[in-house]
């Protein structure tokens, strides 16, 4: 099933890097009006490339976790079957 699943699976991360990006360009937008400041910026100021870092992390991972688990159930309708691990049954068994 991996096999299979691989080639939505890097459209979704594809995606969802794209959509990630204009996110927190929007959200950088509602904090300052300058661009996020990037780590090869001689003259960036310490607390406001922690913040842009940090704000593209954590957008970055809810993005691609969100797109990924769509694609996985999206796969599951299409074939039957959950590419990747099933915990969730195993643990409720549990």
């Amino acid at each position: 099933m991996k096999l299979l699943f691989a080639p939505l699976g890097i459209v979704s991360g594809r995606l969802s890097s794209i959509t990630a990006r204009r996110l927190t360009d929007r959200l950088w937008g509602v904090l300052d009006d300058a661009r996020a400041p990037l780590p090869e910026q001689r003259s960036a100021p310490w607390p406001k490339l922690a913040a842009g870092l940090a704000i593209e992390g954590a957008v970055f991972a809810v993005v691609s976790g969100l797109a990924d688990h769509a694609a996985r159930r999206w796969f599951e309708r299409l074939t039957g079957r959950w590419p990747g691990e099933d915990t969730g049954a195993a643990a409720e068994e549990a």
